[in-house]
């Protein structure tokens, strides 16, 4: 027990603190901007992103994962804020907790087993292509201290490696760009410019809102949007920093983990949110390696932006979008771009197509969905193309075998009843199946076709070789077997 707490909380705690401080620093403006695209007052996002770091850092199924408030999140508010006001956004955030914990205990976290590696690239490249777009308003209209300070912060994030590695980079950057703009006294934009930051501690805030069926269906369309486009950016997140740290998470603990935080984020006056692979990549590129990571995020948040507040309003914006650069630069695929002549083409356009849906519709969830529709397509024409039917005469050219070799299912039963020929004139026909397996009701209702077709031409059909798994689909829903066949077959 003791071991297993140390391994998870305190097997690197100068890293971990080093990095949660950096994240605590880039988390500001971020969450700040967040609460402005939702319509709320700035504090609203800090406090759920202290609040949701700090929770998912003990009942997470990740650690050194960020999870915070988060552009796909706020953007989904919009609507519900302006026609409804703040308390319907913090009963739909309750809400949308409670829906990701019953999602975690129904075991959907499981289903990122069916996102395909093709979708995972275009995501990571997506959202570093947007996390680069983010920046640009601040670098757009500005005067030359700007570019000159952002790119003496990337000179610092990709140098000072060379110096020290004790030491994250991006926390000399800030330090070092912030102490520069105090004392050149430049006129550029800071933390402080983006919005006030709050001077106390959250306290507890039941939503004031009427508990009753009206109620429910004003938030409940917006609570299932939020909980699946959180849980599905979470464990797409949890999923690329599994491969950065090369280690394995829970995910059906983080969908309850993310959910326990977005209704710890409610009852505090927080908006709902998700993990952010920007600010995670960023702990982990820093050093953060475990939960007391994640913590460390939250509650140095929260300590800078109640009791340092003055400090950190003077932090250039430049620092800031150096650092994000670097993550953007850092979390694109670069591999992506050469493995386009090697992978096969199929890949290629999934990758693509999601890469551009989400940049596109600035939706990931929208994006993500694409890519796995597409992968699931292009994988059922590929299994439906591994079928054969293979047919051989007996010597006295009254049995003919057919043997079919492969997987029988929706995209490849029409080519399954197309490889009998129907008007031979034989007097038995054998359908070997050792070598196949039926899948679906499609697969069985295309085996009733044949069997019936040649019955109708008054040939003897003998069905053989059926496994266990296809014989029980077969028997269950297949109709050649039963007295009125033909009839069942043509209401079919």
């Amino acid at each position: 027990m003791i071991h297993s707490l140390r391994q998870t909380w305190f097997s690197n705690t100068r890293g971990d603190l080093l990095a949660g401080l950096v994240v605590a620093l880039a988390l500001i403006p971020e969450a700040i901007a967040f609460s402005v695209i939702a319509g709320v007052d700035p504090k609203v996002g800090l406090y759920a992103s202290f609040c949701i770091a700090v929770v998912t850092a003990f009942v997470g199924g990740r650690p050194a994962m960020i999870s915070a408030a988060t552009a796909a999140m706020a953007v989904l508010m919009v609507t519900l804020v302006k026609e409804h006001g703040l308390q319907y956004l913090l009963a739909a955030t309750l809400l949308t907790g409670v829906l990701q914990i019953v999602m975690g205990y129904l075991r959907l976290g499981s289903l990122m087993r069916f996102v395909s590696r093709s979708v995972v690239t275009g995501f990571v490249n997506a959202l570093a292509i947007l996390i680069f777009l983010a920046q640009l308003p601040e670098l757009t209209h500005v005067t030359w201290h700007v570019y000159a300070m952002t790119a003496g912060g990337l000179a610092i994030i990709y140098l000072f490696p060379y110096v020290t590695r004790s030491i994250p980079s991006p926390l000399v950057t800030i330090v070092v760009l912030t102490g520069l703009a105090m004392f050149l006294n430049m006129d550029i934009r800071t933390v402080g410019d983006m919005g006030e930051l709050p001077d106390t501690l959250p306290i507890f805030l039941w939503p004031e809102v009427p508990l009753n069926v009206e109620t429910l269906a004003i938030i409940f369309p917006y609570s299932i949007s939020l909980a699946v486009v959180g849980l599905l950016e979470s464990m797409m997140t949890a999923t690329i920093i599994d491969d950065l740290t090369d280690t394995s998470s829970d995910k059906n603990r983080e969908c309850k983990g993310q959910g326990a935080a977005n209704v710890a984020s409610g009852l505090i006056g927080g908006m709902a949110g998700c993990a952010m692979i920007g600010q995670s990549v960023i702990n982990v590129k820093s050093g953060g390696r475990t939960r007391l990571s994640t913590l460390a995020a939250g509650v140095f948040l929260l300590v800078l932006i109640v009791f340092l507040g003055d400090w950190v309003a003077q932090i250039p914006m430049a620092a800031l979008v150096a650092v994000m650069i670097m993550v953007s630069i850092g979390t694109f695929s670069w591999s992506s771009i050469v493995n386009l002549k090697q992978h096969p083409l199929s890949s290629n356009i999934v990758m693509l197509a999601t890469v551009i849906v989400v940049v596109a519709t600035h939706n990931l969830a929208i994006g993500v969905f694409v890519g796995v529709l597409l992968a699931a397509m292009f994988f059922a024409n590929k299994v439906a193309h591994y079928k054969s039917v293979r047919s051989s005469l007996s010597e006295d050219g009254r049995t003919r075998t057919y043997t079919v070799v492969g997987q029988v299912f929706f995209a490849s039963a029409d080519k399954f009843v197309d490889a009998f020929d129907f008007k031979e004139a034989v007097d038995t026909v054998v359908i070997d199946l050792c070598q196949a397996h039926f899948w679906d009701l499609t697969s069985v209702a295309a085996l009733d076709k044949a069997v019936l077709k040649f019955r109708r031409e008054g040939t003897t059909v003998k069905v053989v070789g059926l496994n266990e798994a296809s014989a029980t689909i077969v028997d269950r829903f297949g109709v050649h077997d039963q007295p009125d066949a033909a009839d069942k077959l043509i209401s079919h």
